[in-house]
């Protein structure tokens, strides 16, 4: 897809949306091979849901899922993302129970929401374990936040978030690779995706 229609389609996507859900997810991993990508689990889903009129935050979402395939997180995925065992043994649900919880916080049938993600593979992870556990996937329309970034931007290259943020010289705030930071950092270059903030 060019800039051009890219442009055009994230418009059109937005056309008549009240409300962007940012959402990032942590998921279960290895550098090893252990954790083949198509096994691959969510662990912790994070969620900013933002008022386009004004780009500001209005509501965050936050959960640990528990892993079924893998069940005992990898080394490299708790130094990673700092998600201890604990974490999701103790504080996470089931994937379906997470997930409908999520739904719920979504309110979806109250507003016209679309979700945006650093990048296609949230998304393309929500799928997998939608798959897996044969639940309905939940989510709105997608935006890809980091191709709109570069696009709107006019930059050739694809900026993983901390770039991006320190080209907007805003700081990384919170813990990088946990959700719900990841996410409500990814809500502050808003003005630059969405919005008429230029570099």
């Amino acid at each position: 897809m060019n800039d051009k229609s890219e442009r055009r389609e994230t418009a059109d996507i937005l056309r008549d949306a009240t409300h962007l859900i940012v959402v990032d997810l942590e998921a279960t991993c290895s550098d090893d091979g252990a954790v083949p990508r198509d096994q691959m689990e969510i662990i912790e889903i994070g969620a900013v849901l933002v008022e386009m009129d004004g780009l500001n935050a209005a509501d965050t979402f936050q959960s640990f899922v528990l892993p079924v395939r893998h069940q005992d997180l990898t080394p490299f995925c708790t130094e990673l993302t700092g998600i201890t065992q604990e974490m999701v043994e103790d504080g996470g649900s089931a994937f379906p129970d997470a997930i409908a919880a999520f739904k719920d916080w979504m309110r979806l049938g109250k507003r016209h929401a679309v979700f945006g993600s650093w990048g296609d593979y949230d998304r393309k992870q929500f799928n997998q374990d939608c798959r897996f556990h044969r639940i309905p996937y939940p989510m709105p329309q997608h935006i890809n936040l980091k191709e709109t970034f570069s696009t709107r931007q006019g930059l050739r290259k694809r900026l993983g978030m901390a770039g991006a943020l320190k080209m907007c010289d805003l700081p990384l705030e919170g813990a990088h690779h946990r959700a719900l930071d990841d996410a409500q950092n990814i809500a502050k270059l808003l003005p630059w995706i969405v919005g008429d903030a230029r570099l």
